[in-house]
Formats: C-alpha cells, structure tokens, sequence
C-alpha cells in the first residue's frame, strides 16, 4: 500500500432507501469495483445492489 493510502481516509456512503453501505476502503470487486474506489469514482450508472437506487440515493456517513 502507498503512503499516500495509508494515510488517506476512507468514506462511507449509505442508501437512504435501504441502508446498505458501500465503503471506499472495501469497494464492491463482486461489482467490479476495486478496493480503495472513491465514491466519485463509481460509475454514474451504478445502483444499489440490494434495492437498486442510484447513486442520487446514497448519502456521506460521517467519520
């Protein structure tokens, strides 16, 4: 892991329709999306995998 990951903080973002969270740090590799993605980074076409809402529909947790 670089320097500049290890001291970088990951966030977290939750569906306000069902609650699942997707976490930077883990990412979704199920969904092609890589460990240490940043949520802008994730496709605008992505959606929730549990309920299916767009990503308008997730909100920042805080730290």
């Amino acid at each position: 892991m670089s320097e500049i990951a290890a001291t970088t903080t990951f966030r977290t973002w939750m569906c306000v329709v069902c609650g699942f969270v997707y976490d930077e740090a883990q990412g979704l590799p199920e969904e092609g999306i890589g460990p240490g993605t940043r949520w802008e980074d994730v496709p605008d076409t992505w959606t929730c995998p549990d309920c299916g809402a767009t990503k308008d529909d997730f909100e920042m947790m805080p730290l």
